[in-house]
């Protein structure tokens, strides 16, 4: 009698306790789907597929209700059963329309990824920089010729180039150190759009494996590992302009695949001198999948591009009828830029519990610039010309182990991931000159070897119990800094070096698999310029960011979703090298708070919605009260869009972006207009053809795309004026597309 009741027991523990349920998710060609996201309804649990299609979720009892979400599938219920549990399971997914109700928000730091995707899957982008524009209240402005880097703002920064968003492709930084023009030069013009899958960003600074520069967010860029077919496309449209794109699958096996994919595009701009722009892309991908559960990634990319360009120019000299919005005072500003790019990507799969991650990345990149922001305010006679130029080489490594599925007392789970890398950057004869025409050096005003070095290592834990997840994470960084000054007549080689230490703590609730309640908080930082940092003999040369972040995600629908965050961030205090004039230049704490709102609403399955609004109230903590704004930090913006997806052969989308005024200088009086500008893009599918029409500013608003409260002086003038100099935003701007899928 007593064996029996012990055998009863042991059989009712058997059925009762939590289980792991275990299995490969895979489409309907039986090939594996990765990141499909796993989440038990009952428990709170989840998990994410890896790049086998296999997945493990803890905490699982009989009758539970799973769900399989992925973007472009249609998402799959099952009830748990004892068999289920006995043995690993193959879930087959069924491909469907992008659509919100595919979307399973579950308690990850980056959910909102998942929710902005059905926008980047649903409306595709007319370039690789208009895929930031994705990212909610970030704002993008082109204001030197189309093939300089992008001024970046968001959460009330002016980001300049790159310095407080770290964006990475494939995990490569695109972010450049000690760069000639701007420190955190961030150029993704390398990347050709129709390559990339999705885009995974995040605001503040609460991320362990995102290091310099991660103070305002990061965006990493994904990209498609195959294609479905091959693909030519051909556009052109005013302004001389035209784009031919091929993308084509060569290597198609059951354990390898690869693709090849290359950009032509040319344009003169809508300028009264005409920028002579073009650009060529080259990229291949393979993937290889390895026995014993292994992948390897390789990516290669070429990209050159140069221009003319019109530059900023003063308001004054369009009020006096000297020019139009469109002339220039100095139309020999241009340059040229390349970067050659090798990437691989190793994952080993341990077992169902543990993962093994390793990038390796080389990139060769030049750069050359010719502006003119002053004109004849330092030389009357021959204008005020720079030339800025570099060589550089990067090199670096990361390597990751990841172990889930770890059950501590109580039915805590706990997982934790702990990585190490590097990266190098060599830059020979970094100059700065003043030149005229493009032609002749008239001073040299820096030379000089730059060498950077960034060691790192991190520990990102996660605790779940419950509906509850907590994150600390700690990461150390470590820079060495080396330059090599040319002006000098005698050997002049300077050194610093410095630790930064990044603690961070999130905390997740998630309420069900369709709430999600958030706070963030950790420090971050960026570096200096080596020639700041040397300058300034080492010190505030990794200012920290302070940042909090409190909000939420709720799809209250499976139709419907919405995100609303309050977040606040410190930045202290740090000096800057300005690159246009070969200076360093103090710049004092900030403070800034801010709110965004979000919605995403799925009509229909051919009709989404969507908007973000972002306001931040940005101060100088050490000025005082009317000298203390921030110039250009954008206070208030908005983006969103109507989207139409295969409805009969048609798709397309109406969006439109909003910037407000905002002060140009520290005491607000000069203000930089703001503007409300509209885009369309039509397409009509016949068999494997596609026909389309590409309108960027829709109702031909007059707006400036980049502003700046300069002081210049004009060839004519006695005196120099400090008012508002301008980039014109682009006109009413029509192109036509057609391209043929086999």
């Amino acid at each position: 009698m007593r064996f029996i009741i012990i055998a009863l027991l042991m059989l009712f523990n058997y059925f009762i306790y939590a289980q792991n349920l275990k299995g490969k998710v895979v489409d309907e060609n039986n090939r594996p789907l990765e990141d499909v996201g796993v989440f038990n309804q009952n428990t709170g649990t989840h998990s994410h597929t890896d790049a086998t299609g296999s997945f493990t979720i803890t905490n699982t009892y009989v009758q539970d209700s799973v769900y399989f979400s992925r973007l472009g599938y249609k998402t799959k219920l099952i009830k748990v059963s004892q068999e289920n549990l006995n043995n690993r399971i193959t879930i087959v997914m069924k491909e469907s329309g992008i659509s919100l109700n595919q979307v399973v928000i579950t308690s990850e730091l980056n959910a909102l990824n998942r929710i902005v995707n059905v926008d980047v899957q649903t409306n595709s982008v007319k370039s690789s920089q208009e895929i930031l524009r994705k990212v909610p209240g970030l704002i993008i402005g082109q204001h030197a010729g189309g093939g300089k880097a992008e001024q970046i703002f968001l959460r009330g920064f002016d980001i300049d180039h790159g310095t407080d968003v770290a964006i990475s492709v494939e995990g490569m930084p695109v972010n450049m150190v000690s760069h000639a023009h701007g420190q955190g030069y961030a150029d993704l013009h390398f990347v050709i759009p129709e390559t990339i899958e999705n885009v995974n960003f995040d605001k503040g600074p609460y991320y362990a494996e995102k290091g310099n520069f991660n103070t305002a967010g990061y965006v990493d860029l994904r990209l498609r590992k195959t294609l479905d077919k091959s693909l030519i496309s051909l556009e052109a449209g005013q302004f001389n302009t035209s784009r031919l794109l091929g993308m084509f699958n060569f290597l198609e096996s059951e354990n390898s695949n690869a693709y090849l994919a290359s950009e032509l595009y040319l344009t003169d701009g809508p300028f009264n001198s005409p920028q002579n722009f073009n650009r060529i892309n080259i990229m291949g991908r393979y993937n290889y999948n390895l026995s014993g559960n292994q992948e390897l990634n390789l990516t290669a990319s070429h990209f050159k591009s140069k221009w003319d360009a019109s530059g900023q120019i003063p308001q004054r000299a369009v009020d006096q009828g000297l020019i139009d919005r469109f002339g220039a005072i100095d139309d020999t500003e241009g340059g040229k830029t390349s970067r050659t790019n090798l990437l691989a990507n190793y994952t080993k799969i341990i077992d169902e519990n543990q993962l093994f991650k390793t990038k390796m990345f080389l990139s060769l990149y030049d750069f050359e610039l010719y502006s003119n922001f002053t004109f004849f305010l330092e030389d009357p006679v021959n204008g005020d010309q720079i030339y800025q130029k570099e060589n550089r080489i990067i090199v670096g490594a990361e390597s990751m182990f990841q172990k889930k599925h770890m059950v501590l007392g109580n039915n805590v789970q706990f997982e934790y991931e702990s990585g190490i890398g590097f990266r190098y950057d060599n830059t020979d004869d970094t100059e700065l000159s003043s030149t005229l025409n493009r032609q002749t050096t008239l001073k040299r005003i820096a030379l000089g070897d730059v060498d950077e070095v960034n060691t790192y290592g991190f520990l990102n834990a996660k605790f779940k119990t419950g509906k509850w997840t907590f994150n600390p994470t700690l990461r150390l960084d470590y820079f060495k800094f080396d330059y090599v000054n040319k002006i000098t007549e005698v050997y002049d080689n300077q050194s610093e070096s410095e630790v930064a230490f990044s603690p961070k703590l999130n905390t997740i609730f998630s309420v069900n698999r369709n709430w999600q309640l958030f706070l963030k908080s950790g420090i971050g930082f960026h570096s200096n310029d080596t020639r700041v940092v040397v300058a300034n003999n080492g010190e505030d040369i990794l200012p920290a960011a302070y940042g909090v972040d409190l909000g939420t995600i709720v799809k209250p629908t499976n139709k419907l979703a919405l995100n609303a965050t309050l977040w606040g961030l410190f930045l202290e205090q740090e000096f800057v090298y300005v690159g246009d004039a070969g200076i360093v230049e103090p710049s004092g704490k900030t403070r800034r708070l801010g709110v965004e709102f979000g919605t995403r609403y799925q009509a229909t399955d051919w009709l989404y919605l969507y908007a973000d609004i972002n306001y931040t109230y940005g101060r100088s903590t050490e000025e005082a009260d009317g000298e203390d704004f921030i110039p250009l930090a954008p206070d208030l913006t908005s983006s969103g869009g109507i989207l139409l997806k295969e409805l009969g052969n048609f798709s397309g989308a109406l969006t439109y972006r909003f910037v407000d005024d905002r002060p140009a200088n520290e005491n607000n009086s000069m203000t930089a207009e703001g503007y409300f500008v509209t885009d369309l893009n039509l397409n009509y599918n016949w068999k494997n053809w596609t026909y389309g029409i590409i309108v960027e500013n829709l109702f031909d608003t007059e707006w400036n795309e980049t502003q700046f409260a300069t002081e210049s002086r004009l060839f004519n003038e006695a005196s120099s004026t400090e008012e508002i100099h301008f980039t014109p935003g682009t006109p009413f701007y029509i192109r036509g597309k057609i391209s043929v899928s086999f």
